[in-house]
């Protein structure tokens, strides 16, 4: 027997429309890439995302056609993100931190054919056009009087956003009745090695990964915050934010380019944060600056750590320092991005500081949605134990069944993913990641996380980035470095940082040596690059 319940596509345009229906005069501010602050609500975003559309109807832009951004976060994007996917085209978000042949490659494999972009980018924009001539349309997202006439000349069909904007109608669009399977947005991941890979997230997955991050084990977000996603726009849609915001109704702050420890406290301050989610070297920068203030932004009270491990020391200083609430949070782009969040149980409540600190260093347990186990390499799967070690595989209505136009076949395993982390996972479903099975190092047969490495540097009061590496061994075929940047004015040599591992780790875990460098290399998404400081470090050892 079936149900006898309206059947209702789960479309984005239906999150704006809500936002703006009961949530319309609750506030969207930006910090410009102009420098100044602009502030905007819901029912705003709503109204310019329609004429968007209509403005996408009028070049003719088909269905299913790619419009592609280079964007900060800030209103503007905002409004692409819901007036190209609404009318049922497909936002690509472009990370501007790629180099600029690689950013030609992805808007090809794409085959964007609008590109819409911060006039901070314009040098990139300068480089890539030529390389790109399926992009019919470029649109730097300004004022008409903002846009130099030397970037006009250099980009043939250059216009202003806003001046596109004026031109359109300011009618009620009417958003397409689409079908919720049919694509919404567009990622590429931040693979090391190759060209990136394109994953195509459905207007279905999309609503229902918001609607499980918004649930009070995950995110908590509601109308009663004020949210500043630290993590951008162009890295898995912001983790979900923006759409999960509008669910909710929830105010926005976007940061704009200016990320900085300073900068964001503030902008948090200013605007009452209260919740906001980012990857662990951008809390270092806030965390330096809230040390200088001596306070914390007056609001804050919640912040997600996620797309690299949090260190212990991290958790630490937000919770018992400032009294800000931690939740640790894992996810992959192929995941939409979020699968796992760290929340207690009530059981946790009679565990001591300790054993519940040590719990939220963890990546937590799965949301609703997301289906996980382990295997060994014969691919059985792994006990439930925390202890037993083997890769993780997912599966959900968020996650990835193929990538997009790839020419390889579908990376599913008989119907899961492979995510390439090598964890464990508690009775309680509690998922702690060992390390990226292309990072964990073994050592005379035994496996060494160099998470764990890392996290208790990151606990020394003179450490302010670490890695650690594998590097060759005659007997134990690896065993791990240590690579340190020290705080600035901080002292702290070799052998005085590795006696500090003692009863910490194994013994056998403690690194043979310590590398002090001036900067850790990290990837387009914030996370340490570990292929390119190993090629750092053999450089290094070759001058040598």
């Amino acid at each position: 027997m079936m149900g006898l319940m309206q059947q209702h596509s789960l479309l984005i345009s239906g999150l704006i429309e809500f936002a703006a229906r009961f949530h319309g005069d609750t506030e969207i501010v930006s910090r410009r890439v102009e420098g100044d602050r602009h502030r905007s609500n819901w029912a705003q975003v709503r109204r310019r995302a329609m004429r968007l559309a209509h403005g996408l109807d009028a070049w003719g832009v088909e269905r299913g056609e790619r419009v592609a951004t280079l964007a900060w976060n800030g209103y503007r994007h905002l409004e692409l993100y819901y007036g190209v996917s609404g009318s049922g085209r497909v936002l690509h978000t472009v990370n501007p931190r790629l180099h600029p042949d690689q950013i030609a490659w992805i808007v090809n494999h794409a085959q964007d054919r609008v590109l819409a972009f911060d006039m901070s980018f314009a040098p990139i924009i300068q480089a890539v056009a030529p390389q790109c001539p399926g992009v019919r349309r470029w649109v730097a997202l300004c004022d008409a009087e903002a846009l130099p006439a030397e970037l006009e000349r250099a980009v043939p069909g250059l216009l202003s956003y806003e001046a596109w904007l004026a031109e359109q109608s300011d009618a009620p669009y009417a958003w397409p009745a689409l079908d919720e399977s049919e694509a919404s947005s567009m990622c590429y991941t931040s693979g090391t090695t190759g060209n990136p890979k394109a994953v195509l997230y459905s207007h279905r997955s999309t609503v229902l990964h918001a609607m499980a991050a918004a649930l009070p084990d995950v995110t908590g977000l509601s109308a009663r915050d004020a949210v500043l996603p630290v993590v951008p726009m162009f890295h898995v849609n912001a983790w979900g934010v923006p759409y999960t915001a509008a669910m909710v109704g929830a105010k926005v702050v976007f940061p704009g380019p200016a990320l900085d420890g300073a900068s964001l406290f503030e902008l948090m301050d200013q605007e009452d944060v209260s919740y906001s989610a980012g990857v662990p070297t951008v809390w270092l920068g806030l965390l330096a600056r809230m040390q200088q203030e001596g306070r914390r932004p007056r609001s804050l009270a919640r912040v997600l750590i996620g797309g690299s491990a949090a260190p212990m020391a991290m958790i630490q200083a937000f919770q018992d320092t400032w009294g800000v609430e931690v939740r640790h949070a894992w996810g992959m782009t192929e995941m939409s991005p979020l699968g796992t969040a760290c929340a207690f149980k009530t059981k946790h409540a009679s565990l001591d500081a300790q054993q519940r600190l040590q719990l939220q260093t963890s990546q937590g347990r799965p949301l609703y949605g997301v289906d996980m186990r382990i295997v060994d390499a014969a691919g059985a799967e792994v006990a439930w134990d925390g202890r037993s070690i083997g890769e993780l595989q997912v599966r959900g209505p968020w996650v990835l069944a193929d990538y997009y136009q790839s020419g390889q076949p579908s990376p599913l395993r008989d119907g899961w993913f492979p995510t390439g982390d090598v964890v464990s996972i508690d009775p309680d479903g509690y998922m702690r990641i060992v390390d990226r099975s292309k990072d964990v190092i073994k050592s005379g047969g035994e496996w060494i996380s160099s998470i764990d490495i890392e996290n208790v540097a990151m606990s020394h009061p003179a450490v302010a980035m670490a890695a650690c590496v594998a590097v060759p061994h005659p007997k134990w075929d690896e065993r791990p470095l240590l690579v340190v940047v020290r705080k600035p004015g901080a002292e702290v040599e070799a052998r005085e940082l590795l006696a500090f591992y003692e009863g910490k780790v194994a013994k056998w875990w403690i690194p043979d040596d310590v590398q002090f460098v001036e900067a850790i290399p990290l990837g387009a998404t914030g996370k340490i690059l570990k292929t390119r400081l190993r090629e750092q470090l053999l450089e290094l050892r070759t001058q040598a």
